[in-house]
């Protein structure tokens, strides 16, 4: 049924006030690979020239609001009448028994595991997920149920349509969206990953055994000697602003800047700083400055 009520009589939507105004202007949705991913999915289905108007009302900030929860999005549209039109977006949920097949599979790859749980999305997740015979991603048009409250019947209609793109640039900021999506909470997938990660007892009877510590007040209050080669093995973190990420992006933020890509900013430049005042460099004021978006509260 996609498409067959194309010939439906266009109309022209009343202006919205206080609407969602798409940061795309012109060209594709969506930065990163997981937002792109979406768009493709979605225009895969060959679902017809809906979809163009629906970037139109996106960009014109149509949409007014948008409620993501698990297997669900709700959202109101301003169409061409004065009530906003409701709409629903039903995305197939994955079963327990595949998530299980998900975060064993991302838990035995460790930097896929610890990226995750710093609130970093890697690319590879995607083909993870699919080597252990589970879609991240929607695989066909009925694994989308969509509704609205609009007179046209088409398979999506532009409000649909609007949503559909919205959700990309929504993913850009969050994407662990798409885990809710599909029926798993950010904080469910970390407590799944941090069960199936392999801790030492698991690794078997070659796993080093953690030295006790000593019963006498005096050795333990003395602290020892501090070995020579402390710092020879010092790193920075693989991932920046991890702390922040895994609270995830700031509610309703509308700055200029994305919060969590000037928090990394931030969080690099401040390892940086702290390595080389470990390693005893040399350090200038220019070593720690801070974005001019930043220090000017955008």
């Amino acid at each position: 049924m996609w498409g067959f009520y194309e010939r439906f009589p266009t109309s022209k939507p009343r202006e919205a006030k206080g609407g969602i105004k798409a940061q795309s202007k012109r060209g594709s949705f969506g930065e990163t690979w997981w937002a792109k991913r979406w768009i493709a999915v979605i225009e895969s289905f060959d679902v017809g020239a809906r979809l163009q108007r629906g970037r139109s009302y996106a960009r014109r900030g149509q949409v007014l609001s948008i409620d993501v929860t698990a297997g669900t999005v709700k959202a109101k549209v301003q169409g061409s009448q004065s009530k906003p039109y409701a709409v629903t977006i039903k995305v197939a949920r994955l079963t327990d028994a595949e998530w299980a097949k998900v975060t064993t599979a991302l838990a035995g790859q460790a930097v896929f595991a610890a990226k995750l749980l710093a609130g970093e999305m890697p690319a590879e997740v995607e083909q993870v997920a699919r080597d252990a015979g589970v879609s991240l991603f929607p695989t066909k048009a009925n694994d989308l149920e969509t509704d609205c409250s609009c007179p046209d019947w088409s398979n999506p209609c532009k409000h649909v349509a609007a949503v559909y793109y919205l959700l990309a640039e929504t993913f850009d900021r969050d994407p662990f969206l798409l885990f809710r999506l599909r029926g798993l909470e950010r904080e469910a997938l970390f407590t799944r990953l941090n069960a199936a990660t392999p801790t030492p007892a698991d690794a078997g009877p070659e796993a080093p055994v953690p030295e006790p510590l000593s019963a006498d007040p005096r050795t333990f209050w003395s602290g020892g000697k501090v070995p020579a080669d402390l710092l020879s093995d010092l790193n920075l973190p693989p991932v920046a602003a991890a702390l922040p990420r895994r609270l995830g992006p700031v509610p309703f933020w509308r700055g200029r800047e994305r919060f969590l890509d000037e928090m990394e900013v931030i969080y690099r430049a401040a390892a940086q700083f702290g390595a080389t005042i470990s390693l005893g460099g040399p350090v200038s004021d220019a070593s720690m400055t801070v974005p001019r978006s930043v220090a000017a509260g955008r």
